[in-house]
């Protein structure tokens, strides 16, 4: 059973990166045009919560992202600084709410939930063989 005593309402996480060729649409297959993938920009959020709560989490537990509903309002170009944040905001037994929000150096570029869910990792792996012990062949 996960132990998510140490997690409580209002602990925030940030990250940041500076936009890269290597982010941009046409390279993560989102799209032609050379900004900010939205790809991108949904995992530098998940980085964000992770950044908010992993570190509480007791040995052999993490948290994995379960539900993201986001909007990808504004493009930010190759070279410019954008920041995820994500707050804590509802915690319903293993299952964790946060706030999110993405940012470029001008503008919010981004805003929405996002859900996670607190997980034992050796129950975890233990499901992930079974599944892989079904392929066929």
């Amino acid at each position: 059973m996960a132990d998510i005593a140490g997690l409580h309402l209002g602990l925030k996480g940030t990250a940041e990166l500076v936009v890269g060729e290597e982010h941009t649409a046409p390279k993560v297959g989102s799209g032609r045009v050379h900004v900010l993938a939205t790809p991108v920009m949904i995992n530098l959020i998940e980085a964000a919560a992770l950044a908010a709560v992993e570190h509480l989490l007791p040995p052999g537990q993490q948290s994995l992202g379960t539900l993201l509903n986001v909007s990808h309002t504004a493009a930010t170009p190759v070279g410019m600084r954008v920041s995820a944040a994500a707050e804590l905001i509802k915690i319903e037994g293993r299952l964790l709410t946060f706030r999110v929000s993405a940012a470029d150096a001008v503008e919010r570029i981004g805003e929405g939930t996002h859900q996670r869910v607190v997980v034992t990792l050796d129950r975890f792996d233990q499901r992930v063989q079974k599944k892989l012990a079904q392929i066929p062949g």
